[in-house]
């Protein structure tokens, strides 16, 4: 392939992953029995696209593979140290996160941004390292699993308990 099609190659594959993740969001909220019946399936296309598909692409023309971040730490604030608003309680704040969360990992920051905006939709005054503090607590209290620093959100990923 010529770089100009691995160009385009790249482009559709990013946008299909893309659309793979709107379907992810839309299949989180299918009743038990359809959730296990295509999130098998739906976890062998985004391995694929992303291990196969873009990596051949990115092994014949290295220069297109994104750049790499160097891994920054977002927030250091804990739990323990986090006040919530009177009209916000700790069980309004894991529903939203948990509505955001899939058994397929997910990057912190994604699920963190998705959970921000959301509160922002419901007029929450809670804010990312609020959401950010109880995504790591929850990780700690085992309610959830978490790969990576998850105090770098960008570089780390979150999920629902198998």
């Amino acid at each position: 392939m010529t770089r100009d099609q691995a160009e385009k190659i790249q482009r559709q594959l990013l946008d299909a992953a893309d659309a793979i993740n709107r379907a992810d969001q839309i299949i989180f909220n299918l009743d038990a029995e359809d959730r296990k019946r295509l999130a098998g399936p739906l976890g062998t296309t985004i391995c694929a696209l992303h291990f196969e598909l873009l990596k051949a692409v990115y092994d014949e023309y290295p220069e297109l593979r994104p750049p790499a971040e160097t891994p920054v730490i977002s927030s250091l604030l804990r739990w323990e140290d986090v006040s919530l608003p009177p009209s916000v309680s700790e069980a309004d704040l894991d529903a939203i996160i948990f509505a955001e969360l899939r058994p397929l990992s997910r990057k912190m920051a994604l699920v963190l941004g998705n959970a921000v905006s959301r509160c922002k939709e419901l007029g929450l005054p809670v804010n990312d390292e609020m959401i950010g503090a109880r995504l790591i607590a929850l990780a700690e209290a085992d309610r959830i699993e978490g790969s990576g620093d998850l105090r770098k959100w960008r570089h780390s990923e979150v999920r629902l308990k198998s």
